[in-house]
């Protein structure tokens, strides 16, 4: 008899936690595991930062937080999202969690009920699909594919509403496309989702300054998006603080107050070092992130000329974040050096044996047909990944 509730025995475990902690395994027993499983910076935090967050020790600031953060970061935060993204938020509207997973899962938990339908543009960020299960929602995908840039379009968001959707959930830039939607394309979906004012709107924009677009465009700044969009954003992906655990929403205030509700019972405030520190990133001007950003933007090039050499892979040019999706359907139905390959997952248990580099299976992210490569690490690692990738295949 098993003691654990259905809740949990119904959750999937994260495919790119658990691929991640395969290639730890497997580095510890002596192989030479490439890895390109998880989205993280391979940047140090920058100093700016960590001075603030000493200063912060040293003025004492050890005590429990306000359940939705610090008043001073989110009033920085309401300047941020004017500054950036041409968003008007009051502090009300403001609440500051244990990351942007845990912001998620708040608005998840606070705004369905059994049985709402959720719209998940494929590919959507692994844990989307399995926090709208868990908080009783049905996630409805809107397949797309490389040849359309891995974005929907109006008509298929219109296709996709019934009178029981809720919301829809989207990235932009998207991990893990890395698909970056322009103003005239959210325009054409504000347009649609006008004709439709039940459907509430989750805009994570985390990856919003890992952009090679050169313009962003959040989707609350369409008019008549704003009272219906949650904007979901935080600072691990582009001051590289995965592990100090912020993230923010601006929504309206009683979907705020709903999230501060529910946290206050959960978690309470989040860490108050990393929520002075997160003070001074947020005021910074974008700009102390042009190097990183180049960066990246340099290894995207590397990586999508060197896939681009790899037969049958198809590639879509990333905008932003600092991920590649291509397609590898051409290799199902095959067999390879001995392995049959079924499917995307497969696949990616295919290139850890025998490239000894661990990607992650679209599947997790609902596209059967890609697997994720990250490109935060090295160009000298990157190169040597995809050499690994086009010997194995070849």
């Amino acid at each position: 008899m098993n003691p654990l509730s259905d809740r949990i025995n119904n959750l999937a475990v994260s495919q790119t936690l658990a691929m991640a902690a395969l290639a730890r395994e497997l580095k510890a027993q002596g192989k030479d595991i490439i890895s390109l499983s998880l989205g993280e910076p391979d940047f140090n935090t920058p100093e700016f930062i960590k001075e603030a967050a000493k200063r912060a020790i040293d003025e004492n600031y050890s005590t429990y937080t306000p359940v939705e953060g610090y008043l001073e970061l989110k009033e920085a935060i309401c300047k941020k999202f004017k500054r950036d993204n041409n968003l008007e938020y009051k502090a009300s509207q403001i609440v500051v969690s244990t990351g942007a997973k845990q912001s998620l899962y708040n608005i998840a938990q606070v705004m369905l009920n059994n049985g709402d339908e959720v719209i998940l543009p494929a590919p959507y960020w692994v844990s989307y699909f399995e926090i709208i299960k868990l908080s009783g929602g049905i996630p409805v995908e809107v397949p797309t594919s490389v040849e359309s840039d891995f974005k929907i379009t109006p008509e298929q968001l219109e296709a996709a509403i019934t009178p029981k959707t809720k919301m829809m959930w989207f990235s932009s830039p998207c991990n893990p496309s890395g698909s970056v939607y322009n103003r005239e394309e959210l325009t054409a979906l504000a347009a649609v989702l006008e004709k439709h004012p039940h459907v509430y709107i989750v805009s994570d924009e985390i990856y919003e300054h890992i952009n090679f677009s050169g313009t962003f465009c959040s989707i609350g700044s369409i008019p008549g998006m704003l009272e219906r969009t949650i904007t979901v954003n935080g600072v691990a992906k582009a001051f590289a603080m995965t592990g100090w655990r912020i993230g923010y929403i601006g929504a309206p205030e009683f979907i705020a107050k709903a999230c501060t509700k529910i946290q206050g019972q959960v978690t309470s405030g989040a860490n108050s070092i990393a929520q002075r520190a997160t003070i001074t990133a947020v005021e910074a001007d974008p700009s102390v992130l042009n190097d990183m950003v180049m960066a990246f933007k340099n290894r995207r090039d590397l990586v999508v000329g060197l896939v681009n050499q790899i037969p049958g892979f198809k590639l879509n040019v990333p905008e932003g974040a600092f991920y590649v999706f291509p397609d590898v359907s051409y290799y199902f139905g095959k067999t390879i050096k001995g392995t049959e390959i079924k499917d995307a997952t497969d696949f990616s248990m295919f290139l850890l044996a025998e490239a000894n580099v661990a990607t992650v299976t679209g599947d997790a992210f609902g596209n059967p047909n890609c697997i994720r490569f990250s490109y935060a690490t090295s160009e000298a690692l990157l190169t040597e990944a995809m050499r690994r990738i086009k010997e194995a295949v070849s």
